[in-house]
């Protein structure tokens, strides 16, 4: 017996409504994989940023240069997220520095703040040689302003003495009142607008991602927002 021509219209009918369902389904089970979503991605306005400015993906780590795990992050997911993504345009890359270990957290980041104000040139230098400096073992103070001199004399770039002043001035200065003080300021307000409560944390565009330490599902964030 033969079918109707509606029936197998309707047929035909129900079967893709229920593959598009399906890929939907699919679809947005992949993006909810890699982390949590936010109606939009941080700001880098006034951030220190490193790759293309037209870049069509932002990469952001929210990071503090007293954590051990930021360290990790910086000398082993750094370099290939730099050579897979940030050299040929695709990513942009910045950095928003949180301050969970108080005193030294600020002290780093402070002359962090100072060096791009300074000679922005200079930041990645100075940004990637204070996680090179960390020690494995940090229950003595290790930021200190000896050690921050240091490490910026050992940057050809870098005005020590320039940078030793703005540092000591910005710590004698009340904070709303001292620029310096104000980027701090800035990248607190921007880890409490993204509930950021650990670091490294990593956000690609407006996705958190889950695991920061997940080379792969960073490379499949980054590759879905190129639309690839």
């Amino acid at each position: 017996m033969k079918k109707s021509p509606l029936k197998v219209i309707v047929t035909i009918t129900l079967i893709v409504v229920a593959l598009l369902v399906l890929l939907v389904v699919l679809v947005n089970r992949d993006s909810e994989s890699f982390g949590r979503e936010f109606d939009e991605a941080p700001s880098t306005e006034g951030q220190p940023t490193y790759g293309d400015s037209d870049a069509p993906v932002t990469v952001v780590e929210f990071g503090d240069y007293k954590c051990p795990g930021c360290k990790v992050w910086d000398e082993s997911i750094f370099p290939q997220l730099e050579a897979d993504y940030i050299d040929n345009g695709d990513v942009q890359f910045s950095y928003v520095n949180v301050l969970f270990h108080e005193n030294e957290s600020v002290l780093a980041s402070l002359a962090a703040e100072a060096v791009y104000a300074q000679n922005p040139e200079a930041y990645w230098d100075f940004h990637h040689a204070l996680f090179e400096d960390q020690p494995e073992n940090q229950q003595a103070v290790w930021v200190t302003t000896d050690k921050i001199e240091e490490i910026a004399d050992g940057i050809e770039e870098i005005d020590t003495e320039a940078l030793m002043e703005d540092v000591e001035e910005a710590l004698a200065d009340d904070i709303e009142s001292n620029p310096l003080m104000n980027e701090l300021v800035i990248d607190d307000d921007l880890r409490k607008e993204f509930e950021v409560d650990s670091t490294p944390t990593i956000m690609i565009n407006n996705v958190m991602v889950e695991d920061p330490f997940d080379y792969e599902v960073i490379q499949d964030a980054i590759d879905e927002a190129l639309g690839e």
